[in-house]
């Protein structure tokens, strides 16, 4: 009797606990969206919504203030979807190489050399990037436009660093949770395939790699929201300027518009800045229900 109530307790206590984790989470989730609305929308009732979004022109110390983002948004929008473009494929066959290529030696190497990438802080990228990374893609960039009149130079802080940046930075994202997914899949499923008939680069590519589909996915979504919200490294590779996202001009992302400024802002311009990061809060929320969709597609599936 007294072992049972003693589980009863212990039972009942770990079941509190994680009701209260629980409702924490669920708090802390509503919390932040409440906050980012009332602080975000705002700006636009006064700005205007259509001035806002599709607006081109950011100059919100003018003598008449201008707030158009949009630039911002498709820079956003344009440079995290060629860096995935650019990340996924190396990512996806990095992780085919660790589980199914390599020897358990080298991928003893290969593997704790990606979670290092995971540990390197933003603002080393940053530096890196800066220091290595600029300087080329200066020499690219005069090698290119040289005797253009109509061309900024930009000094290599352009689009494409921030692109080659954030597909570096998103690459043990997508890797070691594609490596899992991988490892995850059951060994008879490959075995069958190759009892078919099927060779092995058939087998990972017909059979592992859409069994460990809905994983990979997984990967894929975190590291978009990797790429969304990064700021440090690409406030030092991108240039900071509001432009078109072509890949020589000098740039700026949603996040780094809130870091480059907010220091300083006030008034409107700081709610309006507030406003971006609804924007960018939006997104992410718009990524993790596309996870979600695709992780219940993949369950279902699998049933």
């Amino acid at each position: 009797m007294k072992n049972g109530k003693a589980k009863s307790i212990v039972e009942w206590t770990a079941n509190v606990i994680f009701l209260v984790c629980a409702a924490f989470a669920i708090v802390a989730v509503l919390s932040i969206t409440v906050y980012m609305i009332a602080k975000g929308t705002p700006a636009l009732a006064k700005v205007g919504v259509t001035d806002l979004l599709f607006g081109t022109v950011w100059q919100p110390t003018a003598e008449q203030p201008s707030y158009g983002i949009l630039y911002i948004i498709l820079t956003s929008i344009a440079g995290t979807a060629i860096a995935i473009l650019i990340g996924v494929p190396i990512g996806l066959f990095t992780a085919v190489f660790i589980t199914e290529v390599a020897n358990k030696r080298v991928a003893a190497i290969v593997q704790p050399a990606v979670e290092l990438l995971a540990a390197i802080p933003s603002v080393i990228y940053g530096l890196l990037g800066m220091m290595i990374l600029n300087p080329l893609m200066y020499r690219i960039e005069k090698h290119i436009f040289v005797g253009s009149e109509t061309h900024q130079f930009t000094g290599g802080s352009n689009l494409l660093s921030a692109i080659i940046v954030l597909a570096i930075m998103i690459l043990p994202t997508v890797i070691n949770i594609s490596v899992s997914s991988i490892r995850a899949v059951p060994a008879h499923l490959k075995s069958a395939s190759l009892a078919l008939g099927a060779t092995h680069i058939q087998t990972i590519f017909k059979v592992m790699i859409p069994a460990a589909r809905s994983g990979i996915m997984t990967g894929v979504v975190l590291g978009i929201g990797r790429a969304l919200g990064e700021a440090m490294a690409i406030n030092m590779v991108a240039g900071g300027s509001v432009n078109i996202p072509l890949p020589f001009n000098s740039v700026r992302f949603l996040t780094t518009q809130i870091v480059s400024e907010m220091s300083y802002a006030d008034g409107l311009h700081r709610q309006v800045l507030f406003t971006v990061g609804l924007v960018l809060f939006f997104f992410i929320m718009i990524i993790n229900l596309i996870l979600a969709k695709v992780e219940k597609k993949g369950v279902l599936e699998n049933d």
